[in-house]
């Protein structure tokens, strides 16, 4: 059941993100992110892990949306409040940083996998904010900021599935080391 409720809830986070950004409404998308990410936080038996891997997320967020925003390659929707990236994207990538320990965890050591997983699924996930909801639009010709955003995303998941994958090895150690089950 926290499967699905992990992956159901960051659809329903990208969703809400991408039409409230649309709508002009970015801080709807920061609240249901904060709502999501609090939630499966706190039902988290990886809290540590899920918290770096959301400060993880949010830099690589602000640094790759940013880039591409500064490129002229892709234009957010409601891009204000923005640190770098528009607070609706950052929320989003808040968000998505929360499954990867918990519906997305099967990527955790699969570097090849979740490469082709983030360029695929990445690219996507922009295309569809871009087509179905006008919350990015990508400068003409569209296939430069496509091509940018599956490499970006194909270097940014396997990143964060091996942090995943090192945090939890790393704090089952520290359990061992004091005998914690």
């Amino acid at each position: 059941m926290r499967f699905w409720a992990n992956a159901i809830g960051y659809q329903v986070v990208w969703f809400v993100a991408v039409v409230s950004a649309a709508r002009g409404e970015p801080w709807t998308a920061a609240a249901v992110a904060l709502v999501f990410v609090a939630a499966q936080w706190l039902a988290s038996s990886q809290r540590d892990s899920d918290a770096r891997l959301v400060v993880c997320a949010l830099a690589i967020g602000m640094l790759f949306d940013g880039l591409l925003a500064a490129s002229g390659w892709l234009r957010y929707a409601s891009p204000a409040p923005a640190l770098f990236a528009p607070a609706w994207i950052l929320a989003v990538w808040a968000a998505f940083a929360m499954t990867l320990n918990h519906s997305l965890a099967f990527l955790r050591g699969h570097h090849r996998i979740a490469a082709v997983f983030g360029a695929v699924g990445g690219s996507l996930a922009y295309l569809a904010a871009a087509r179905g909801f006008d919350a990015v639009s990508f400068v003409e010709p569209g296939w430069r900021a496509l091509a940018l955003l599956a490499l970006g995303w194909a270097v940014a998941m396997p990143l964060l599935a091996a942090l995943a994958q090192h945090w939890r090895r790393h704090a089952t150690s520290l359990a061992d080391a004091r005998g914690v089950p």
